[in-house]
């Protein structure tokens, strides 16, 4: 059941079966992510559980405790916690099963996971209260560093490309009009990586929601931007408008925005990808070249065809899109393929 090499999780596995005393017959891997969580099915007689392993040195547990708990009291499917060990990072989940929206999704059954992914965020919105539930804030400091992972990691490390006094105006100048974009939208607690990697199909209240530790009190439209503009998956600019559309009038017949002018929304949502698609180039580049990730190289393409198409859209973007278009997306499309 266990690798005699790897001592965590040979603990996790004494921590099952001798702390909390259940009869394990199986512990095979479920998943792991960007971060050094690693997750674990648990088989215990007849029922299912997820296991979370997350290093005390690299992890820390309690945010996703407390977030789940926020979550759970608004009325979002975040996974129950059974068990805790939070001096060792382990974490007994209930198991929402094996079946991924990204694996799921298609022209026939987007209308109707998407509704429910949607529901679920409007719940997150009305239900957390942004001034007593102590998360903190999406605040410009880091908005701003998130921005930054772009040049050092992206151009820097992975194109090797330095950037001249004239360019670095350019990016300075995108940063300020990013963020006080972000920064003038109404703040909602944000998950931050609402994302069809994310989210499990469940019978009951679908969307299971998943990796919601890193959540914030911030801009209104980042969680839209995430679900709508997946660095998974790709859907056609009018069909993802008429989404943001309805989600608006939605956000309107619940007294969560009072910004009524639909078209100002739509630039929000679009600045919100820009900064968001911005900062997971600087990821995605780190992943690989710093932890050795190689599969995150293969979305890269599809997240800057959105860096581009958002800038082709709003007119304040045009030095940057100009930027861009000086041999960087050829750069990345030689190196990289073209987007999927």
């Amino acid at each position: 059941m266990t690798n005699s090499t790897d001592t965590r999780l040979q603990a996790l596995s004494e921590w099952l079966c001798q702390d909390l005393n259940l009869d394990v017959g199986d512990l095979r891997p479920a998943s792991s992510d960007a971060s050094f969580r690693r997750y674990f099915r648990a088989q215990v007689g007849g029922d299912s559980f997820i296991v979370m392993d997350a290093p005390p040195t690299h992890e820390d547990v309690v945010p996703f405790v407390k977030v789940s708990s926020l979550l759970r009291t608004a009325g979002v499917q975040a996974p129950r916690i059974h068990a805790q060990n939070i001096e060792q990072g382990f974490l007994l989940l209930c198991d929402f099963g094996k079946r991924l929206y990204l694996d799921s999704l298609n022209a026939n059954t987007v209308e109707k996971l998407y509704g429910d992914a949607m529901e679920s965020l409007i719940r997150m919105k009305r239900g957390v209260d942004v001034k007593s539930c102590g998360l903190p804030p999406y605040d410009e400091a880091r908005l701003r560093n998130e921005m930054d992972l772009f040049q050092e990691w992206y151009l820097a490390k992975l194109l090797l490309r330095e950037t001249n006094p004239t360019e670095q105006a350019v990016i300075e100048k995108t940063w300020r009009l990013l963020a006080d974009s972000a920064l003038e939208q109404p703040k909602v607690c944000v998950h931050r990586d609402f994302h069809s990697r994310n989210l499990m199909i469940t019978d009951v209240d679908n969307p299971g929601v998943l990796d919601f530790q890193d959540a914030v009190i911030g801009p209104i439209t980042y969680d839209l931007v995430s679900l709508l503009r997946d660095c998974y998956i790709t859907w056609p600019q009018d069909r993802v408008e008429g989404w943001v559309r309805k989600f608006h009038a939605r956000l309107l017949d619940e007294g969560l925005i009072v910004e009524a002018n639909a078209d100002r929304f739509l630039r929000w949502f679009d600045l919100m990808g820009l900064q968001r698609h911005i900062k997971v180039l600087g990821i995605f580049s780190r992943l690989y070249l710093r932890d050795g990730k190689a599969g995150y190289l293969k979305d890269m393409p599809r997240t800057l065809n959105y860096v581009v198409g958002a800038c082709e859209r709003q007119p304040e973007m045009a030095d940057f899109l100009a930027f861009l278009q000086d041999g960087i997306v050829e750069q990345t499309y030689s190196k990289l393929g073209q987007p999927s």
